[in-house]
């Protein structure tokens, strides 16, 4: 078996975004690599799931269609925190705030990007995960310049009704896991995959990560099912190497 590339640890840092989720819909929205990932989950050790294209489809295993999602029903996901969406991010907090809008001051903004979109009521009403297929300082900034999705500062601020759902569980990049799971909130570096040290994810970071106290692991090795079913299943064409790119 070849050597497992860097783009099949980002699928299974997604999949295990959605390890042991039971049944909620699953939103995979940031990319083709959190699609694979959450398929990947489903047939592997989430069975349970729903799967969804982000927006009025229920999707099979394979993508297929396979039924309609109505926009009432989806609302009712969305507001009783039975749904985790991972999303895509151009800019990233220490505490999670993240931003998809605008670059630069949001009254004559540098970039305008896609706009709020659903983040605001996505990331208070139900779990909300990240990924990320650049990891660099122009979107781990020390402080995003227009908040999109809430993070945990934000929704502290905000008092007991943003904070009822709001969870950030994964952040899941090229070169690594973090989470939130540390005083404060403030982002932690969970792994790094084989083959990335400590150091260039720091790096690559615009703020100090905290690190756990017994060092940082590797990202876990995929099985060797898992691996045949990334490869032979659910991309047999290889487009996650086209999102992530070599390492």
């Amino acid at each position: 078996m070849t050597e497992v590339t860097r783009a099949e640890y980002s699928v299974i840092a997604c999949a295990d975004a959605w390890r042991g989720d039971g049944e909620v819909l699953a939103s995979a929205m940031g990319g083709l690599v959190p699609a694979f990932g959450a398929r990947l989950a489903k047939r592997a050790f989430s069975p349970d799931l729903l799967l969804t294209d982000g927006e009025a489809m229920l999707v099979g295993l394979d993508g297929a269609v396979e039924g309609w999602l109505p926009y009432r029903q989806h609302l009712a996901f969305v507001t009783g925190g039975k749904r985790h969406v991972m999303m895509g991010a151009s800019q990233l907090d220490r505490f999670g705030n993240m931003n998809i809008s605008c670059i630069g001051d949001w009254a004559r903004p540098d970039r305008q990007l896609l706009g709020v979109r659903g983040a605001p009521v996505n990331t208070l009403n139900n779990a909300v995960s990240y990924w990320v297929p650049r990891h660099s300082t122009r979107v781990f900034v020390e402080k995003v310049d227009m908040i999109s999705g809430v993070g945990y500062d934000s929704a502290a601020a905000a008092g007991p009704s943003a904070t009822r759902y709001h969870r950030i569980p994964r952040v899941a990049t090229n070169l690594a896991v973090l989470d939130f799971a540390s005083p404060g909130h403030a982002m932690r570096l969970v792994s790094v995959h084989p083959g990335v040290t400590v150091e260039q994810v720091q790096e690559a970071t615009g703020f100090p990560l905290v690190l756990p106290e017994n060092g940082v692991p590797f990202t876990r090795e995929p099985t060797p099912e898992e691996l045949r079913l990334i490869r032979e299943v659910i991309d047999p064409e290889g487009l996650r190497e086209r999102e992530v790119g070599p390492a």
